[in-house]
């Protein structure tokens, strides 16, 4: 008989949290394992609490004391062990139990799973909410190939118990999701809060892997993430595979570049070479420990109302084949971004922008949510060891270079720009291509889309080659008759 697992309950119906476990135990085909580590059987009770968990459930365990996890999974080479490190040796040292322990005759019906989370929660002095990572590998018939999910969660609940009922909670949605909705990934994410605040828990990286998912790019779930409010920034690196934000920052010097990036030019590839030099000649800057970010910002990416994922793919496409790392963010304002990189490290952050750009940083109507106005925002952008690198612009009707010093904002805010600009929180880039500050992304997109010719010399060497053989931001290989 053949084992059903979608599509005999309708998705718009939002199952109880006991419903959801039940339903698994009461499938006489899904067997597994559950290991669980810092926030105590969480999980694993909501399983035995429903009922019917014993042809189901083989075994749970929770190695709490660091010195069994090592002896059970072995060391970690960063001795951490809340790591996505940690978490796969769990999964597969348990799948690997499990296979070994069950005879093939009687496992030949059976579909195996195993679970696993390792999680910190809150510290007693509450500067520390705490983190985590679950996952979750499975077949979806007997004997057939695994599958894998994983992801990290960070808490914003103040007491450990709430985190640990959390953990609990989305625990069972994920081993449910695995099995019921893994057809549809999108929706099994937000399916991931169900029965949970969303104030409660964010999740900032998350992977599908395995057969199930071969046509998934786990890119445009990173952006379903920020889409969806589950966090606010994510990071995918150059081989298109998600970061943890938290562990690539962690004690970097930060060098970020904003833009649309639609697509890439030479004038953005300048910013970065130029502002990487001044920011490696800084005293105390280790290009070892210096990251560099391409940020585009979700607004960006909903520049025409809606979020186009191709045009999305496209870009990231195009940024990654070039060996960058990128970050798709919800801070509007620079002073989010800011404080979002300080979460993290304590050395220098670098902010790369073009006059317009640092123009519009100084407009009031983008800070009145704050209590303290433009003048709160600018204490939290510059609070820390940040400065400006300042790429010049050409005034199109003039032909001046417009810089750091005859720039001009708003009279009201004039003097607030010459406090920063004279404690040199802004640093002009002197050495530019006045004929790259004439190509503008908007003009490139336009010459591709209709079909024109001349765009490929604005682009750095090798791209122009990238976007006609993977057809990016809408290229034909044979050129449409230019519109006038």
């Amino acid at each position: 008989m053949p084992i059903s697992l979608l599509g005999d309950q309708p998705f718009e119906n939002t199952p109880s949290l006991e419903a959801k476990a039940l339903r698994i135990n009461l499938n006489a085909n899904i067997y597994g394992t559950l290991a669980e580590i810092g926030a105590g059987q969480e999980v694993a009770r909501h399983f035995f609490r429903c009922g019917g968990a014993s042809g189901t459930i083989a075994k749970t365990m929770s190695a709490y004391d660091k010195n069994f996890s090592d002896a059970i999974y072995g060391k970690e080479s960063d001795k951490r062990y809340v790591s996505e490190s940690r978490l796969n040796k769990m999964l597969n040292l348990e799948m690997k139990h499990l296979e070994e322990r069950i005879e093939k005759k009687t496992g030949s019906e059976k579909i195996f799973f195993t679970f696993a989370n390792t999680v910190t929660t809150i510290d007693f002095a509450k500067k520390f909410k705490g983190h985590g990572w679950m996952g979750i590998k499975f077949q979806t018939e007997p004997n057939g190939p695994y599958s894998t999910i994983t992801t990290h969660v960070r808490f914003h609940e103040i007491d450990a118990r709430s985190q640990q009922e959390s953990i609990g909670v989305m625990g069972v949605n994920l081993i449910y999701g695995a099995f019921y909705q893994h057809d549809r990934p999108r929706k099994m994410l937000r399916y991931l809060y169900d029965h949970i605040d969303k104030e409660a828990i964010e999740i900032d990286t998350i992977n599908f892997t395995g057969p199930l998912f071969k046509e998934i790019d786990n890119r445009v779930l990173s952006l379903e993430l920020v889409k969806n409010g589950m966090t606010e920034a994510v990071m995918f690196g150059p081989d298109g595979n998600n970061l943890l934000p938290a562990r690539e920052l962690y004690k970097k010097n930060i060098l970020a570049l904003r833009g649309s990036f639609r697509p890439v030019t030479k004038v953005n590839l300048d910013m970065y070479k130029k502002s990487l030099s001044i920011f490696e000649q800084e005293k105390g800057v280790d290009p070892e420990k210096t990251l560099v970010i391409f940020e585009i910002t979700l607004s960006n990416l909903m520049s025409t109302g809606v979020i186009d994922e191709q045009d999305f793919m496209d870009r990231a496409n195009l940024l990654c084949s070039l060996g960058h790392i990128v970050m798709i963010s919800n801070f509007k304002e620079y002073y989010r971004l800011a404080e979002y990189f300080s979460n993290y490290t304590t050395k220098k952050i670098r902010l790369t922008m073009g006059v317009s750009n640092l123009v519009e940083i100084f407009h009031e109507k983008y800070y009145r949510n704050l209590s303290g106005g433009i003048l709160e925002a600018f204490g939290k952008l510059f609070f820390k060891d940040l400065i400006v690198y300042l790429y010049p612009m050409l005034d199109p009707k003039t032909g001046e270079i417009i810089n750091s010093n005859n720039l001009k904002v708003h009279p009201r805010v004039k003097e607030l720009y010459k406090f920063f600009k004279y404690n040199n929180k802004v640093v002009d880039i002197l050495d530019y291509s006045v004929e790259d500050m004439r190509i503008y992304s908007r003009d490139v997109l336009e010459m591709i889309n209709r079909g024109k010719s001349g765009w490929e010399d604005m682009l750095p060497e090798g791209v122009s080659r990238l976007i006609k053989d993977q057809a990016l931001f809408g290229y034909h290989a044979e050129p449409q008759k230019a519109l006038d």
